[in-house]
């Protein structure tokens, strides 16, 4: 099965590629290397592309007769997407509607998007279900629930099979530690601590330390990597009879900040400043996944739960590799 990976060269992207290949089957990596790296797509096929570029992808699609298409191409910076809200609805909306038409053009309708759990906001009851209400707080969660929405109604016109796979925290490094985060600039926690273990940043900073959470600080779950893209690999095979499928991916456990910090403390061995500042607006106290759909209707099971299994498998890649894929 040939499977078309947009953003493939980026941190979820080239995990979900090595995973492909590691199971026999074809990804092609699509993607224009503004955030992702070559380096990191091993022998897979790469067309260096931009989503935009509508005519490259039906000749993508044609020349390697694409079966099924996974988008993980979208900017993610929440804090960016309020400064430059129309770059994100270009860049997550409008390209993946090119996209869809460009896959509507030559008949492929298989398709697995990368949402994530902002498209809930600020939850009313915890841990978040998928039928929970959908009311996004910033532009990256809207565009995230835009293209949901854009895949359900293509999917009512018979025109297309979709899971819509939505992230909580994706930490950890992949592929036998292989692949890690190289994100420019980083703005997820895990790598950002690491990076104040490894002494490239003075301090890490906890953002209010006075919510309503055991140690005050916001309490998060994080999936390993592996086990998000094994989620894919389970939902591709249960698109073939199903028009529509949509799960939390999550572990279903909680850490608070402070528990990030010193668990990256003990696993590095090191020790650095951490400073208390403000709260951020719009910061969630907590984010906890029910991920039961996933598991009776996938039958997923994640295999890396524990938050020092996370953070060991990122600690190795980062301190072996301190400049990313530079």
């Amino acid at each position: 099965m040939r499977i078309l990976i947009c953003g493939g060269a980026g941190y979820i992207g080239s995990n979900m590629t090595a995973m492909l290949l590691a199971a026999g089957l074809e990804p092609v990596v699509f993607d224009n290397l503004s955030k992702g790296y070559k380096e990191a797509i091993g022998k897979a096929e790469f067309v260096k592309g931009d989503l935009a570029d509508y005519e490259l992808l039906v000749k993508t699609l044609k020349k390697y007769e694409i079966e099924v298409v996974m988008h993980f191409a979208a900017l993610i910076e929440v804090g960016e997407s309020m400064q430059q809200p129309l770059r994100y609805y270009k860049n997550n909306v409008s390209n993946t509607q090119t996209l869809l038409s460009a896959m509507e053009s030559v008949g492929v309708e298989k398709f697995v998007f990368s949402s994530s759990a902002a498209v809930y906001g600020i939850p009313q009851k915890i841990p978040i279900t998928e039928d929970a209400p959908k009311k996004p707080i910033n532009p990256y969660g809207e565009t995230k629930l835009a293209v949901e929405k854009m895949c359900h109604y293509q999917s009512c016109a018979g025109k297309l099979s979709y899971a819509a796979l939505r992230y909580f925290n994706a930490a950890g490094a992949g592929n036998n530690c292989q692949l890690g985060e190289a994100h420019q600039p980083e703005s997820h926690l895990i790598p950002l601590i690491i990076e104040a273990a490894l002494g490239k940043r003075s301090e890490i900073k906890i953002y209010g330390a006075d919510y309503p959470t055991p140690d005050g600080t916001c309490v998060r779950d994080y999936i390993h990597i592996e086990d998000l893209c094994s989620a894919h690999l389970l939902a591709l095979e249960k698109l073939g009879g199903n028009r529509e499928l949509i799960y939390n991916l999550g572990n279903e456990t909680g850490y608070s900040v402070k528990e990030v910090i010193e668990t990256v403390k003990m696993v590095s061995g090191r020790d650095f400043k951490v400073a208390t500042v403000e709260r951020r607006i719009g910061d969630p106290p907590v984010l906890l996944a029910d991920a039961t759909k996933a598991k009776k209707e996938l039958g997923w099971k994640t295999k890396l739960a524990e938050l020092e299994e996370i953070v060991y498998t990122a600690w190795q890649w980062h301190d072996k590799h301190p400049d990313g894929y530079l």
